[in-house]
């Protein structure tokens, strides 16, 4: 688990054991999400005002229920203002992933975006699933080629074939769509891992259900284990909190897999090792939800 000469928050490289378990071959799908919906009446977050004592000195304009948007710029900008390309819009939501006036005409089959943490739990416990941990997911990502780049080995484009959904151009403001895709993908739109699962790099971000710090602690011995706290120490939920921003005191999960925004010159995160923090009450057009079903779920 873990890469090094990429970003310094994948490191150390370590092993890792955990239990067997079975992932949905795909990312959860608007239908999907619909027909849970319809059966549990769910309202997600981005459907709701936020609360204004989460965001201290928050322009009230914004306190209302949105999400956030890729917009991209028609010029070159500075990559180290994420502002210049992302705005929060007021009524985006799954059901209207572009904002107010857009719908899911044509997009039955294309990853569920706009979720919160909240809204993936909410899922994963109606189907009788959960959300995978990190090595879960880093684990089945990789789809038995330990160690390698990409789900499909050490090059990114074996034979000239694009395998993920990702960014071709000059981020973020020109993509040539070498892939065939702007944004989403209808799952399974690329060639499945060894496991059989479809886009676990690219397309959309994956919650999972691990607490984000920017290195993990891994203490002497032969290897690391998710179930030996002696050797890989998982962070609690205050761990997670942004130095950066002492102020507002949210916790962030791991998230995983990359997207379809993310490109070489700026997030070269379409690979199993790499990963990223997200707070729990943000919802994006690129983040979505995968669901792993584990023998104790099974046991009720």
């Amino acid at each position: 688990m873990g890469a090094e000469g990429f970003y310094p928050e994948e490191a150390p490289v370590h092993d890792v054991f955990v239990a067997g378990f079975w992932m949905e071959a795909t990312t959860v799908t608007n239908g999907d999400f619909a027909r849970f919906v319809e059966a549990t009446g769910h309202v997600t977050t981005a459907e709701r005002a936020p609360d204004p004592a989460m965001y201290p000195g928050a322009d009230p304009e914004l306190l209302v229920p949105g999400s956030l948007q890729f917009d991209p710029p028609d010029h070159p900008v500075r990559l180290d203002d994420w502002s210049q390309w992302w705005r929060y819009l007021p009524g985006a939501s799954w059901r209207t992933p572009a904002g107010p006036g857009s719908d899911l005409v044509g997009l039955d089959q294309h990853p569920v975006v706009h979720v919160t943490y909240e809204d993936a739990e909410a899922y994963a416990e109606w189907v009788g699933g959960s959300l995978p941990t990190e090595a879960e997911w880093e684990r089945a990502a990789r789809g038995g080629i330990d160690g390698a780049r990409f789900p499909w080995g050490d090059d990114e484009q074996p034979g000239g074939q694009r395998l993920a959904n990702s960014w071709q151009g000059r981020f973020p403001y020109e993509n040539t769509v070498e892939d065939g895709f702007a944004g989403t993908a209808p799952v399974g739109s690329f060639p499945a891992n060894g496991f059989g699962l479809f886009d676990m790099v690219g397309n959309v971000w994956e919650w999972t259900s691990d607490w984000y710090v920017a290195r993990r602690t891994v203490t002497e011995g032969t290897g690391a284990s998710c179930c030996s706290p002696g050797q890989l120490r998982r962070p609690d939920r205050e761990d997670s909190f942004d130095p950066a921003m002492p102020e507002m005191p949210i916790p962030r999960k791991v998230i995983k897999g990359g997207s379809h925004l993310c490109a070489p010159s700026y997030c070269f995160r379409y690979r199993p090792a790499a990963r990223s923090p997200e707070t729990i009450e943000t919802s994006t057009c690129h983040l979505g939800i995968r669901v792993v079903i584990r023998p104790d779920n099974l046991a009720g």
